[in-house]
């Protein structure tokens, strides 16, 4: 098989010719449908974010229970997805990729429930458990399975589904506080209603296909092909070609792991190769500027910043960040749209470079009304603006981007666990930070705060040029060479077709 491998992959740059010429543009209705219904969980995620936001007012007062706990509350979520983004790797290699999103579902299904009925806030931390395992699950899974299913001509727009989802989700947590304030047992309503998506999406998804990368692993070539032909804009060629490339990343990485004798964590964090460890360098360092950027506690305290700049009455509080929510939708949505067209760079660098500014405007506005007693128009009207103008710059940049890019730098052999540790280093960055927050702005106020997270923004816009080459256009089998610069273009097919024939 290894010599018919490489007979039929002659020209090593097939698959970047394809995608330069821009013969297979165009989206194909069933990637997109499949593409929906494996991010729909992301929705889940958002929604929790959102709604946790207005919810923790109500949960405080009917428990009666401490500032403090409401932080560990709050931040826990993402504390517990640890678990799940650092088993999803292996979980998803194991199972599939279907029904580890199938998994993810069924842990925000007992979430959910246990946080609507919790009569205790020992019994709403096991909730937020099940919920945030689910959260580490499903970060990884959705945009690895989208990057192994998509044509490369449209990986970028596909891929951003996800970060599409979550802002949805906030969006409809935020409704929910609008609407649900209210009625009886509000916060538990909020909670509660979270259980029912997942029973449709886990119907759905019984519905989709496996990933074809996934099937080659198992040998499962003939159903690959079958997932390929439907996925492909191009018709049989493109689907044969994506075929010829991932049959000769499964050779060539089946060839490595029996020449090293090792597993992958040998190969990702014991002795990683020059491309590997940039590889490592690039995701998780993404990650981590995603999550310390504060944009996560922007939005759960956005309330509390929001009424410390004089906005006042509940309605109001939920109303302003409704506003922000549908911005930051928008926002998110051209990113997803030109992703393809202008690529990650540009994109992540106009991103970063605009939270940067939203940011010290935020910063220098709190800071102007924390020293004022009498709150002006203006300085209010900067606040909210700034918050806005950071939202969305996030949703141009590191929102959508980070998610892309972390799921599809990765080689085949490497990539389940390779974004599961990316996921993991985002979940506990934003554990640390929406954790911290409500002490560090007691202690070096909002606008403090803001000039934190601005200047950490300003290391991300030099991270971003240094460290992450675009990836535009190029097939998964093809991304590696990019990051290793001890190879030439061609370096990388030539070395995997001679593995392949040994």
């Amino acid at each position: 098989m290894a010599v018919a491998v490489a007979e039929i992959t002659s020209d090593p740059t097939l698959s970047e010719k394809a995608a330069a010429s821009g013969g297979f543009k165009g989206l194909n209705k069933y990637t997109f449908s499949v593409a929906l219904l494996a991010s729909t969980n992301s929705i889940l995620l958002g929604y929790d974010i959102g709604v946790m936001s207005g919810a923790k007012l109500f949960i405080k007062e009917s428990l009666h229970i401490s500032d403090k706990q409401i932080g560990i509350l709050t931040g826990s979520l993402n504390l517990f997805s640890l678990i799940g983004s650092f088993a999803s790797g292996k979980t998803s290699d194991c199972i599939g990729r279907r029904y580890t999103i199938i998994l993810a579902s069924v842990f925000f299904i007992i979430g959910a429930l246990i946080m609507g009925f919790a009569p205790s806030f020992v019994c709403l931390m096991i909730g937020r458990m099940a919920a945030g395992i689910g959260v580490g699950y499903s970060l990884m899974i959705a945009p690895v399975y989208t990057a192994e299913i998509s044509p490369a001509s449209t990986r970028g727009f596909l891929g951003s589904i996800s970060e599409i989802f979550i802002n949805v989700g906030i969006l409809l947590g935020y409704l929910a506080n609008y609407f649900l304030a209210s009625v009886k047992y509000n916060w538990r309503v909020m909670l509660g209603i979270s259980a029912i998506p997942p029973v449709a999406i886990i119907v759905g998804v019984l519905m989709m296909p496996e990933s074809p990368r996934w099937l080659i692993m198992k040998g499962r070539r003939e159903e690959a092909k079958r997932v390929l032909l439907k996925t492909s804009s191009g018709g049989e060629a493109e689907a044969n070609m994506r075929l010829d490339d991932i049959i000769l990343a499964a050779a060539t990485s089946a060839s490595i792991t029996e020449s090293n004798g090792h597993g992958v964590w040998w190969d990702l964090l014991v002795k990683p190769t020059t491309a590997v460890r940039r590889m490592l360098v690039a995701s998780i360092g993404l990650n981590f500027f995603m999550q310390a950027s504060g944009n996560d506690a922007v939005i759960y305290y956005t309330p509390e910043v929001f009424k410390s700049a004089g906005i006042r009455g509940q309605n109001k509080l939920f109303l302003v960040t409704i506003i922000m929510g549908i911005v930051k939708t928008s926002f998110v949505l051209i990113s997803a749209l030109f992703l393809d067209r202008f690529g990650r760079r540009p994109m992540l660098l106009l991103g970063t470079t605009g939270m940067t500014a939203s940011l010290i405007g935020l910063g220098l506005g709190s800071t102007y009304l924390y020293r004022s007693i009498k709150k002006p128009v203006w300085a209010i009207a900067l606040c909210v603006v700034a918050v806005c103008a950071d939202v969305s710059f996030f949703s141009i940049g590191l929102g959508p981007i980070t998610w892309v890019y972390s799921s599809e730098i990765f080689p085949m052999r490497l990539r389940a666990q390779g974004s599961s540790i990316a996921v993991g280093v985002n979940r506990l960055i934003s554990s640390v930070v929406t954790m911290t927050f409500p002490v560090l702005s007691k202690k070096i106020t909002y606008g403090g705060m803001f000039f934190m997270f601005g200047g950490i923004m300003a290391m991300a816009v030099v991270f971003s040029y240094v460290f992450l080459p675009e990836t535009k256009g190029k097939n998964l089998e093809d991304i590696e060479e990019l990051f290793d610069s001890h190879r030439g273009n061609r370096g990388n097919s030539g070395e995997g077709r001679e593995l392949a024939q040994r």
